[in-house]
């Protein structure tokens, strides 16, 4: 009876482990690897872990089991059981004992499980173990290459942890189980063993000791991953001291297993075995920290620059290797105070690409002025290039998504069957705006329409960034497409994403997976049903590869066949590499090994490996054959939209700040330490532009970033990344003369600010609900010579304010020029024409230009200023100046017109 019991419990665990999420989730997620054709990916991991999983959890469980087992069957002999003091016996021994085979048994499956499932956490670093592939660099202490500490170390490491832990709570429960069975006992007079019990603890004390051995010989490898004193990594206290101490203390510690294991041998006095020990603790301490602290405080701190070189030598170089600094080409700047009207004509594709549109007033104009239902949303924008019309244009879009949270009606069928897609993109140029100060749009609207000649044939977003956890398509509800007036139109799903339903039991997993019983009584769920998830682009890239890390800013392309197509950068990291400087949360090597693409209509997930030289992506490519494609298999219309990430590069740029110095002296005294420049109290971030670098013949588009001197504001450099065709990835360095003054963000930021005609605007402006918002502060190199310009944005103080741009302001040297748009304020500076292009100014949205007449300029100027007067009189001061800033410009177009 009791059997049956037993066997009960074990099938009602086990059903509702597989209808509990376990193995529905397993099978689904199979499925939807299958979607995607990836399933050999799925299985390679899948296998990876139930077999070392397996393969732990059954050596811990044996190792436990055999052991406890072992010292169960144990019984004192008589001699021990005359013992007349029994103050430290325990009590209710022969209660326990029938039951003692089953505690046994459920402490080692319970350990053995833990172990096993600790183990399978462990997939990704026994793959790459079992396929290591070199760097071919080799570490300068131990001459090892890097990739034994990048591939074979950290297996090693798992492994060596793992089996010391286990046979300490091994040790620890065997000596409970002799205590129980009266092996050994304690009393006043001291402890006494049986000969098995104390054979049997010391070949437990002796493997620890060993394996206590090993894990000396491995922490002198961790030393390089370590920061003591200037140095990160092993540096002259580490080299001389700790490190011969480790190897001291682990031969040590081979000698105290032995001494164990002969004391558990032959018995005899305790003072072997202790000695050892006492021996083992006096290096492995006295050797391992007091030492190497003397050695660093009387020897190493007084001659520290000298000592340290050779190991911040190692510190530079091995930094720079790991986050890729060493490619970085310097280039000498002059920033030169020449630059005429005619160098500003013949950079005009520079100038035409300024961005003057900051990120946050641009959605916030999306959203007022593109997003037609309250149920759409635009969650970022985007930065971009494309070919316009021949022109080389950077421009600004984002995707029209559909917001759950935002439905009018929140049902179920609404949420999975009806609305199941966003619609449409949103795409404009950086620098043009109309005259009521709002961006122009190259696409907009439901449904889409474009002014250029790029086409959205296939709007449809069922893939994106907001996107809820399910939805069925090819159902018998209607599937809500786009709203058309008053009306709605309805679509039917075309395209190969989404997992069949297939089968009433495919149809019952799937609702077993998403936790509701409304799949499986639904009406309109059929057969030839499909079910998308894992819809968040972010989300579904790293289901397919959880083994990398991805950019936080994924960014939307339109194909030249019309198609939405999300990019994301994604990153191979280790922390593992010896002297390079770690960072928290990405470690101390990273590369942009791979590029993801993913179709915003089918769900398509393709790998590109950008850099084949990585050694990590080359182990995985070794591990998921079939998973990645070279790089040059990327369509071509979609290559030309691969962009630096900005991720890495202010990753990069933080570290160059410091690792451009390559001296160990000038390191040392951080003589010439760079920081991010700060607007306010903000750091800047790193900006998308396109412009001529300095000697080159023609337009890049290129992300930029300066420095300014550690606790100073005038700018040091500025870093250029390099994104177009053959360049790509190439970063170069451009350094100022240290002898000149060259005027920072905060410097510029200071000189606008004191300014009498821009410092009386804008306190004008600021007056009674309305509010400026300062644009990021540009830094953009024109030649041998830097202009800095802001864009100025008026918004309402109102909640759903629309940011409108209405000043550009232009420093350059000492000069300083604020007025309605960016040709102008060049013209300010340089002079009538220096702008050889018409002003990037466009038509509102919807409205058809008409020819104005002077009476009828006469007219509005004469209303304006009946305006200006009542704002006067009402105390209104904010709409006094935008009055007075509209009269302006009608003054000026009445002096255009003849």
């Amino acid at each position: 009876m009791q059997r049956w019991r037993w066997y009960l419990v074990l099938g009602l665990a086990l059903a509702l482990f597989l209808f509990s999420g376990g193995v529905v989730r397993l099978y689904t997620d199979w499925l939807w690897f299958g979607e995607v054709g990836y399933q050999a990916v799925f299985e390679t991991m899948l296998f990876a872990k139930i077999l070392l999983g397996l393969l732990v959890g059954a050596v811990v469980f044996l190792f436990f089991y055999g052991n406890l087992l072992w010292a169960s069957r144990y019984r004192a002999q008589p001699h021990l059981r005359l013992v007349e003091d029994h103050r430290f016996t325990i009590p209710n021994r022969e209660a326990l004992h029938p039951i003692m085979k089953y505690l046994i048994l459920g402490a080692a499956l319970f350990f053995g499980s833990v172990s096993g499932l600790s183990g399978a956490g462990q997939w990704r670093e026994w793959l790459l173990f079992r396929n290591p592939v070199p760097f071919g660099l080799p570490d300068p202490i131990f001459s090892h290459d890097l990739g034994f500490y990048v591939f074979t170390l950290p297996f090693i490491g798992y492994l060596q942890g793992i089996a010391i832990s286990s046979v300490l709570l091994t040790a620890l429960l065997v000596g409970l189980l002799y205590l129980f069975y009266e092996g050994f006992q304690v009393r006043p007079g001291g402890v006494f063993l049986d000969r098995r019990p104390r054979l049997h603890l010391a070949i437990l004390a002796a493997l620890f000791l060993a394996l206590k051995g090993g894990g000396y010989w491995l922490d002198a490898f961790d030393l390089l991953f370590e920061r003591r004193g200037v140095v990160f990594g092993v540096g002259y206290a580490d080299l001389y001291g700790r490190i011969p101490f480790l190897r001291a203390a682990a031969f040590v510690s081979l000698l105290a297993a032995a001494a164990v294991l002969w004391f558990g041998w032959r018995g005899g006095s305790w003072r072997l075995p202790a000695g050892a020990v006492a021996l083992l603790v006096v290096v492995s301490v006295g050797g391992g920290s007091i030492y190497p602290e003397i050695l660093q405080r009387f020897r190493v701190v007084p001659n520290e620059v000298v000592l340290e070189s050779p190991f911040l030598e190692h510190n530079i170089r091995l930094t720079r290797f790991g986050y890729g600094l060493g490619q970085i080409e310097e280039r000498e700047f002059p920033a030169l105070d020449n630059l005429t009207k005619r160098d500003i004509a013949r950079n005009d594709a520079t100038i035409k690409n300024v961005r003057l549109w900051d990120h946050q007033p641009l959605l916030a104009t999306y959203r007022q002025l593109q997003q037609i239902r309250t149920y759409y949303d635009f969650v970022d924008v985007d930065n971009d290039r494309y070919v316009i019309n021949g022109e080389y244009r950077q421009v600004m879009l984002s995707p029209r998504e559909l917001n759950y949270r935002n439905l009018p009606s929140r049902i179920w069928i609404n949420e999975h069957l009806t609305y199941t897609h966003g619609y449409g993109v949103t795409l404009g140029p950086v620098s043009r705006i109309t005259k009521e100060g709002l961006p122009e749009f190259f696409f907009k609207d439901i449904p889409p329409v474009s002014s250029i000649g790029l086409k959205v044939a296939r709007p449809e977003v069922y893939y994106g960034e907001i996107a809820n956890d399910y939805v069925f398509v090819n159902t018998r509800a209607q599937e809500f497409d786009y709203p058309y007036g008053d009306e709605n139109k309805f679509a039917h799903y075309q395209g190969k994403g989404g997992v069949p339903v297939a089968s009433s039991f495919r149809r019952g997993l799937l609702a077993a997976r998403f936790g509701t019983i409304k799949i499986l009584l639904s009406q309109d769920i059929t057969a030839e049903s499909r079910v998308l998830f894992n819809r968040n682009v972010m989300e579904r890239a790293q289901t397919v590869a959880p083994f990398l890390r991805f950019d936080r800013d994924p960014y939307l392309v339109v194909s030249p066949e019309g198609r939405l197509v999300w990019f994301l950068d994604a990153y191979t990291l280790s922390r593992r590499v010896p002297y390079s400087e770690a960072t928290r949360g990405m470690g101390n090597y990273i590369r942009n090994a791979v590029k993801v693409l993913i179709d915003a209509y089918d769900g398509t997930v393709d790998l590109y490996v950008s850099d084949p030289a990585d050694p990590v992506i080359r182990a995985y490519q070794q591990i998921f054959p079939g998973l990645f494609k070279p790089l040059g298999e990327m369509p071509e219309g979609l290559r030309a939209h691969v962009r630096y990430p900005i991720d890495l590069f202010q990753l990069q740029a933080r570290l160059y700040a410091l690792y451009h110095m390559e001296n160990p002296q000038t390191f040392y005294n951080k003589e010439d330490l760079w920081q991010i420049p700060k607007k306010g109290e903000q750091e800047m971030e790193p900006y998308y532009t396109i412009m001529r670098l300095p000697g080159e013949k023609r337009e890049e588009y290129i992300l930029l970033f300066p420095f300014t001197p550690s606790k100073r504001d005038n700018l040091s450099a500025w870093l250029a990344a390099r994104a177009d065709g053959d360049q790509y990835g190439k970063l170069v360095a451009y350094v100022f003369p240290k002898a000149k003054l060259v005027f920072g963000p905060r410097q510029i930021d200071a000189r606008i600010d004191q300014d009498a005609q821009i410092s009386q605007q804008i306190t004008l402006w600021s007056q009674r609900g309305s509010k400026v918002i300062r644009g990021s502060l540009l830094v953009i190199p024109i030649e041998q010579s830097l202009l800095y310009i802001q864009p100025l944005y008026l918004a309402a103080e109102a909640s759903g304010a629309l940011p409108e741009l209405r000043r550009v302001i232009v420093a350059y040297g000492n000069q300083v020029a604020m007025e309605e748009n960016l040709e102008a304020a060049l013209d300010r500076i340089f002079g009538e024409g220096a702008a050889v292009r018409k002003p990037e100014i466009a038509e509102a949205p919807g409205i058809a230009p008409k020819a104005v007449g002077l009476a009828d300029l006469a007219r509005k100027a004469q209303e304006i200023y009946q305006r200006a007067q009542k704002a006067v009189r009402d105390g209104n001061w904010a709409a006094y100046g935008e009055e007075m800033r509209r009269l302006e410009e009608t003054l000026r177009e009445m002096a255009r017109v003849k």
